[in-house]
């Protein structure tokens, strides 16, 4: 299958790259909010987005995520023979594919596209479970083997996840599954990753991936793979090694407003995710940013009058105007930095949005440059 590398070099750049267009749905927490729910629901069941990544829980599930009520972005893949169609959130915080199936009597999996095995000819069952770690709850189920079609890629024996019961959160989602794209050894039960097995059958003239989240809304956003887009960014791509090969996770010097430091004092660790919609960071820094830029809570008219906050990674200042951290909405403004509980920092879709993303398996670095 090497020869789509040879074929690349032989053509346009442009006709080498897989793009899946991306779609910004309603998160559950939108539709919470408009149901009137989200008070009640964020009680009971408390939002900590950075617990996918809590070793302690990582070393019971293989593969933590979180009820992150934020997700947003989706795309179309297909699974099986003829096709069956799903919407996933492409997530560079997770390993696994899994969509819900026929097997699944929860209330989550009723509203959702679901996975029937008997219609598919290319399929494989297996003895294997899953189980992945929400913070509401859990997703289990069992592994199989399919052919799993993405951006036109056709990816044969694809191992992924069939859901049998799924988080009450997950009702609320207008994506149907999650599509991982970090490492691994992060991965449920051992299963090969989507982009892993892609690389492994040379399907990819690269071995890389890019996301362009667009900031209009719903349009324009897209997931490159084996490739990059030169027309979804300005400037050079800074290249960021990793400090660790499990999520994208690289190392930050500090942030600052105005030249003032005012969270990350020392250095910290992020980590780039397009399974979390909000910058997410330590109490307390988190705190001191909102109170910099005039609160969690802002008024909509003084957005352009609010300050850029400055994440400087491997010496490179990356800020972000207010127009990239202020979410407005129809019940008010507010920005986009969450409390995560812990020392680590998530780099959500609100710096994706500013930042070409670029994830480079080859040198384990990731890239950003200056989205258009």
């Amino acid at each position: 299958m090497k020869w789509v590398i040879v074929l690349c070099a032989m053509v346009a750049l442009s006709e080498c790259l897989h793009k899946i267009p991306l779609i910004r749905g309603k998160t559950a927490r939108e539709n919470l909010e408009e149901q009137g729910l989200w008070e009640e629901y964020s009680k009971k069941y408390p939002y900590n987005p950075t617990i996918k990544f809590d070793p302690m829980i990582a070393a019971v599930t293989n593969e933590p995520m979180t009820n992150d009520a934020d997700l947003a972005y989706f795309g179309v893949i297909s699974i099986g023979t003829p096709p069956q169609s799903f919407k996933v959130v492409f997530d560079t915080g997770s390993s696994n594919l899994w969509v819900p199936s026929i097997y699944c009597n929860s209330a989550a999996c009723g509203n959702h596209q679901r996975f029937n095995p008997s219609q598919s000819s290319t399929y494989r069952s297996t003895s294997q479970t899953l189980s992945i770690q929400y913070g509401t709850g859990s997703m289990t189920g069992i592994l199989a083997y399919d052919t799993v079609t993405v951006a036109g890629i056709v990816d044969t024996n694809q191992i992924f996840g069939l859901s049998e019961s799924e988080a009450n959160f997950m009702y609320y989602m207008e994506a149907d599954g999650i599509l991982g794209l970090a490492f691994p050894s992060i991965a449920s039960s051992g299963a090969t990753p989507v982009f892993d097995n892609m690389m492994n059958q040379g399907l990819v003239s690269q071995d890389l991936f890019s996301i362009y989240l667009s900031g209009n809304g719903q349009a324009g956003s897209v997931l490159t793979l084996g490739g990059i887009d030169p027309s979804y960014y300005s400037g050079q791509i800074n290249w960021i090694p990793l400090s660790s090969e499990t999520y994208w996770q690289i190392s930050m010097d500090k942030v600052t407003i105005n030249g003032n430091l005012v969270a990350c004092s020392g250095g910290c660790q992020a980590i780039v995710d397009s399974g979390t919609s909000l910058v997410v960071g330590p109490n307390s820094d988190i705190s001191n940013i909102n109170a910099w830029v005039g609160g969690a809570q802002v008024n909509c008219n003084n957005i352009g009058n609010m300050p850029s906050v400055v994440f400087t990674i491997n010496g490179i200042d990356f800020p972000l105007p207010s127009s990239a951290y202020v979410f407005q909405r129809s019940s008010g403004c507010s920005t986009g930095f969450g409390n995560g509980g812990s020392q680590l920092w998530i780099l959500g879709d609100v710096f994706i949005r500013e930042y070409y993303s670029v994830f480079d398996r080859s040198n384990n670095m990731v890239g950003l440059a200056q989205a258009v």
